[in-house]
């Protein structure tokens, strides 16, 4: 077997694409190649995942892929297990499994030499990987050890890349079938087989970078740039605060400039798997080598700082107009209209809130309260006290003095306009500023930055 006749295997579309992780990067994928005839098992070591896989049970952020999902189940084109097996036919690997940020006791590069190990256990010569997971630098260097360990040469025999996901969950413009990627490959043979297949995901818009390093720097500054950027405001919008001036006014005047600006916005703090965790991969290495990267270390700062202040604002304005505490934290999730709670500033916010002596109860219509535990592990949270509310009607929200808004979801958004219009809470505390002023509401509103 030869890198060769994988690229011809590939042209007939008679290649196996093994894709290890079946999550938000990998499941897309997964039924995007699939749709497009290409023949897909997906791996996945979460034995609950393939179940509701099999299953064809999607979760909301799934669910706009269902039709395509069930086509592909239905012709065979995707197989779901835990384990690769052997096959005769030329064989690529997709690692889209998550990385956790590095601490004494894990590395950052955990799921994907076990994904990568997994994969080589069933390789033969001709064989390729595709690293698609955030890494720190230097990690596909390591991988290329590993392959080499097993006997097979990379760049001959064996093909190497590192294509790192971009993706926006619930971005109406951008998707994963118009965003340009960066890649980086071993050789040329491997270069054209990642070609074809990424014709199937974005048309094959591929920048191809010169080094490993070079793409996976690229990678975590992408994320640095959006976390400095989100620091930022957040500074700015604490500082307007103690001004008593609109930062959203400040933001909206400044982006009528139009070379040398791009807006962005107050909020919360920056959640999600990748913008909290991607730039500490320039931090580490930056460590590494006896170097700082301070821009980063101080934007992670404000970025954990921001909760605290947000509760602190609250129980504030809460004191000065004699309520109780009890606040209803309303978005769970770590973005508007997603279901995914990883490192969500509204748990943070309901952790600070902890501390204060508030009751707590919290809204989201994504919420799943079994996956709660996980997203408390990921999010370094023990446990959190609050109650779910099933609703926002009248009934469950008499006791509450104030709703924070965290997320405007879409499917929610005319409710909690109600609920101010009609004043049924008597403070409420806007991250987002999206919340029109109502003069008639007897509600009281602040918005973070204001």
């Amino acid at each position: 077997m030869s890198l060769e006749k994988t690229l011809s295997e590939i042209n007939l579309k008679s290649v196996s694409i093994e894709i290890y992780g079946l999550g938000y990067v990998g499941f897309p994928l997964s039924v995007r190649l699939a749709s497009n005839n290409l023949k897909i098992i997906g791996i996945d070591i979460n034995s609950d995942r393939i179940e509701r896989l099999e299953n064809n049970e999607l979760m909301d952020s799934e669910i706009n892929l269902e039709s395509e999902y069930l086509q592909c189940r239905n012709k065979n084109r995707i197989k779901l297990q835990k384990f690769p097996e052997e096959s005769s036919d030329s064989k690529i690997g997709i690692i889209c499994v998550p990385t956790p940020i590095p601490d004494k006791n894990t590395n950052s590069d955990i799921f994907v030499v076990s994904a990568v190990n997994s994969f080589l256990s069933k390789a033969k010569s001709g064989d390729m990987i595709i690293l698609e997971s955030s890494i720190e630098v230097g990690t596909t260097e390591k991988i290329e050890q590993l392959v080499k360990s097993k006997g097979f040469q990379v760049g001959e025999n064996f093909g190497l890349c590192f294509c790192p996901e971009r993706i926006d969950p619930a971005n109406k413009e951008w998707g994963v079938e118009n965003i340009p990627r960066v890649i980086y490959c071993s050789d040329n043979l491997s270069f054209e087989i990642a070609k074809k297949i990424y014709e199937n995901v974005n048309q094959g818009n591929l920048l191809r970078v010169s080094s490993p390093k070079i793409a996976e720097i690229v990678k975590s500054f992408e994320n640095a740039f959006r976390l400095v950027n989100i620091t930022l405001v957040n500074e700015l919008a604490i500082l307007c605060d103690s001004l008593g001036v609109s930062v959203k006014e400040v933001i909206d005047a400044a982006a009528t400039k139009p070379f040398g600006f791009l807006a962005h916005y107050p909020g919360a703090g920056a959640g999600g798997h990748c913008i909290p965790k991607d730039p500490r991969f320039l931090l580490e290495s930056a460590k590494k080598r006896n170097s700082k990267f301070e821009t980063i270390e101080h934007a992670l700062k404000i970025n954990e700082f921001m909760p605290k202040y947000i509760s602190n604002s609250i129980e504030n304005k809460l004191n000065e107009m004699g309520l109780k505490k009890s606040v209803l934290v309303c978005g769970l999730t770590y973005k508007a209209n997603v279901e995914d709670m990883r490192d969500s500033p509204s748990l943070k916010i309901v952790q600070e809130m902890e501390k204060k002596g508030f009751t707590i109860y919290g809204y989201d219509p994504f919420f799943d309260s079994k996956i709660l535990k996980k997203y408390l592990i990921e999010n370094h949270i023990s446990e959190l006290n609050f109650q779910n509310l099933k609703n926002l009607d009248d009934k469950s929200i008499k006791e509450i003095s104030c709703l924070c808004i965290v997320q405007h979801h879409d499917e929610v958004k005319i409710r909690i306009k109600e609920i101010y219009d009609k004043s049924l809470i008597p403070f409420i505390y806007d991250c987002q500023s999206k919340l029109i002023k109502n003069s008639q509401s007897n509600s009281k509103i602040d918005y973070l930055g204001n």
